[in-house]
């Protein structure tokens, strides 16, 4: 066996190269990070091994500086294997008690790691071609979380220009109010505008929801006002208003492209009570290759959802906290997931009440909850079954 230890950096790479004799085929090497750098190590590979069955390849999984290599390795047909960092980090120092660390030391570490044959598992097609599902969930993950931090400025901004109408509509969030609000920014606004117009704004923006009543009381309690006429202020709440618009439309365009990739892969998983396209979508891509995982432990482990444990001599931990370790969002997805399954699903309902009963806190209940869910969509996912509700 020949094994191929590469630390990633953004610009360049150090590479190591070895057989399962322990012999150094090719000490410590730097490539650059381009076309260039990628054939000189396939050469390498090449050159010791024309059998691509018999090599491994070690590298740490450093996020985007380590996708494109992986992608070219891939491709090549050379078997890979994604190592957590913090793995390496551990099993360097058990190496030795020197504080030694560098570029080429963890080449070679990560090399003695795949050829101690530690339980890893190769990196598959399946896993790289996730990466696109996982990119698409991330980043509306990310323009979901940016939209929510400017709703809050914008009802930061009417409790100053128009306090009372948070009490005359079901929400401030609504299409209604933010056409209304981007036309006539304050209640002074409002108060002066032409009945028919602000009638014409309410009835379109709501899909003929609201009438000239409504406009009538709004106007009405916009004369009333104890809002402050705040030209800035209103600038403000404008231009906040068309962000939210504009991310909302991105929002749109991002879940249009995950349902595509769902609908391709149709997996089970949209068939539990309370998971839909989008979290579903958002467990299957951080999860990834089920394959990597021997058991439903396993993802628990790679969600930080495990029970941390410590235990020397006499003295044992009475508290045990999860790890919290390695993906926050499928973490998160899995815990927000475990919440409405408990609210749809009378078998998880059943669950989450036992657990509240023995005493636990609900978000110590809804962690028990998310860990039963694992197991199910571990089975789902292995058998391709759709997922049986109790009677």
């Amino acid at each position: 066996m020949i094994y191929v230890g590469i630390d990633i950096a953004k610009d360049k790479h150090d590479c190591f190269i070895a057989n399962s004799d322990g012999e150094v085929l090719f000490n410590s090497f730097t490539i650059p990070n381009n076309r260039e750098g990628f054939d000189e190590l396939y050469q390498k590979i090449e050159s010791v091994s024309d059998d691509m069955t018999k090599v491994k390849v070690g590298l740490e999984a450093t996020g985007h500086y380590s996708y494109n290599i992986l992608g070219y390795l891939l491709d090549k047909g050379c078997p890979t294997f994604l190592i957590n960092p913090l793995l390496t980090s551990l099993y360097r120092k058990s190496l030795s008690l020197r504080k030694t660390k560098t570029d080429k030391v963890d080449a070679h570490t990560i090399a003695t790691m795949l050829m101690s044959d530690v339980d890893l598992k190769s990196y598959s097609d399946t896993s790289y071609h996730n990466e696109q599902l996982k990119s698409l969930t991330r980043y509306r993950f990310d323009k979901v979380k940016e939209r929510a931090k400017l709703k809050t400025s914008v009802a930061r901004l009417m409790v100053i220009l128009f306090p009372e109408l948070e009490k005359l509509v079901p929400s401030l969030h609504i299409a209604s109010v933010y056409a209304m609000m981007s036309e006539f920014p304050s209640a002074k606004a409002i108060s002066h505008a032409h009945l028919t117009r602000l009638t014409h704004l309410l009835e379109l923006a709501s899909k003929g929801h609201y009438s000239k009543d409504k406009a009538t009381l709004i106007r009405e309690a916009a004369r009333q006002s104890i809002g402050s006429d705040m030209p800035a202020k209103s600038l403000e709440l404008r231009h906040t208003i068309k962000l939210i618009n504009e991310l909302s439309s991105e929002i749109d365009e991002i879940e249009f492209h995950i349902k595509a990739i769902m609908t391709d892969i149709n997996s089970p998983i949209t068939t539990i009570p309370g998971i839909n396209l989008r979290m579903g979508a958002m467990i299957l891509a951080e999860i990834g290759d089920f394959n990597r995982f021997d058991s439903p432990d396993k993802i628990l482990a790679y969600a930080g959802l495990s029970p941390s444990t410590y235990q020397s001599g006499q003295l044992e931990s009475s508290y045990s906290h999860m790890e919290k370790r390695d993906s926050r969002y499928l973490r998160y997805a899995l815990f927000n997931a475990a919440k409405f399954v408990c609210i749809w699903d009378p078998t998880f309902s059943a669950y989450l009440a036992k657990k509240r009963a023995e005493g636990k806190h609900y978000n110590v209940a809804v962690s028990h909850a998310a860990k039963k869910l694992v197991r199910v969509i571990y089975q789902l996912e292995k058998t391709k079954r759709p997922y049986l509700k109790a009677s």
